[in-house]
């Protein structure tokens, strides 16, 4: 799609792999960045093992513009995000002071020891850059075109709220829909044809559980672009392609 962005979001923990949490990340992190025009295009989940995280994460920042990491910056021993973002980048992971400071302060505060193992919450990749947040003592940061960010979902959407006047913007990403009772394989070669004569937009294809689903419609079929009037005129060739078949079907 033209005059977007890309992006890519690496899920960090065993937990996720194995699981025992199921990621509620993912979906809050496209949506908001298809409103800054940024398309999320690969994502991936890793357990914790340095090498891989790095390995990741040097893939992913060299094919996308940037790249958001979930998960592993806490205080236990599997949180090694740090540790493995400063070795892709080869620099070292470092006490970032006014972190380390202002942790401290609020445990005081709260007449809570800063152990070892919380003041692990204070390192950060040589050179980076703190996002604070107002909602959390630690905050995430960026390193170059990658952005790190808590697993947990409250402090994550802070993080990434934070993170955003720091993204460029693409065009706004737009979409609209057909719903249609119609089999898949009833429709597949016009989709496949009207896609080939807008490559601008992306025609995604989805059958309903009848079970499930809040329409009474077999399939949607979502247009996405940049641009409302050729997202309109490829909407009515699909309605149009149904609807000679004999289908019903219609724009809601």
């Amino acid at each position: 799609m033209k005059d977007t962005l890309n992006a890519a979001v690496l899920l960090i923990g065993d937990e996720l792999l194995s699981g025992s949490i199921q990621d509620v990340n993912l979906v809050h992190i496209a949506k908001t960045l298809e409103q800054r025009g940024i398309r999320v295009r690969e994502t991936r989940i890793v357990p914790d093992i340095e090498d891989e995280i790095a390995d990741a994460i040097n893939h992913l920042r060299a094919k996308f513009n940037y790249v958001f990491t979930t998960g592993g910056i806490g205080p236990t021993h599997d949180d090694i995000t740090s540790d493995s973002i400063a070795k892709a980048f080869g620099v070292k992971n470092v006490i970032q002071q006014n972190v380390f400071d202002a942790f401290k302060a609020y445990l005081d505060s709260k007449g809570r020891e800063f152990t070892p193992a919380a003041q692990r919450m204070a390192y950060a990749p040589e050179g980076a850059e703190m996002i604070e947040t107002g909602g959390s003592a630690i905050p995430g940061y960026r390193v170059d075109n990658v952005f790190v960010m808590a697993g947990v979902p409250r402090i994550m959407k802070a993080m990434l709220a934070a993170s955003l006047d720091r993204l460029e913007s693409g065009s706004a990403i737009l979409s609209d829909a057909v719903h249609a009772n119609v089999m898949e394989g009833e429709i597949a070669q016009a989709l496949s044809e009207i896609q080939n004569q807008h490559r601008d937009v992306d025609i995604g294809s989805y059958p309903q559980d009848p079970l499930t689903s809040s329409t009474s419609y077999s399939v949607i079929m979502v247009v996405r672009g940049v641009d409302q009037l050729e997202i309109d005129a490829v909407c009515n060739k699909i309605l149009a392609a149904c609807q000679k078949g004999g289908h019903t079907a219609e724009r809601p």
